[in-house]
């Protein structure tokens, strides 16, 4: 059976201290872009929400941490992404390389902008 997870705190402990140094960096980041969201466990991963909706999930796995989903409709945006894109919807950053947190939490504002339209 899957592990589950009462918290997004919870979560983060599962994880071996390097991953989850990056995990709680993705966090504050994307706190940062959207400072009233609230978070929660949504299919077992955390979940940033705005007024109760989810907006932005992120995941740790064993070589890489993942964001989802992708926002739409910006080009120049869509451009930066692509090396990261694994999916239509998924952003996958590898752990042996620099985690571009700018462009996570770029990801959340994008989400939340979306969102509201």
């Amino acid at each position: 059976m899957a592990e589950t997870f009462d918290s997004v705190d919870d979560y983060l402990a599962s994880f071996p201290d390097e991953t989850r140094e990056v995990l709680d960096r993705i966090r504050r980041t994307l706190h940062d872009a959207v400072p009233d969201a609230g978070e929660k466990i949504s299919y077992q991963i955390p979940t940033l929400t705005v007024d109760g909706k989810p907006v932005v999930h992120f995941a740790g796995w064993a070589k890489h941490v993942s964001v989802y989903p992708l926002p739409e409709g910006d080009d120049a945006f869509a451009a930066e992404l692509a090396p990261y894109r694994s999916g239509p919807g998924t952003a996958k950053f590898p752990l042996n390389k620099p985690i571009p947190y700018d462009l996570i939490g770029r990801i959340a504002t994008f989400l939340v902008v979306e969102r509201a339209s």
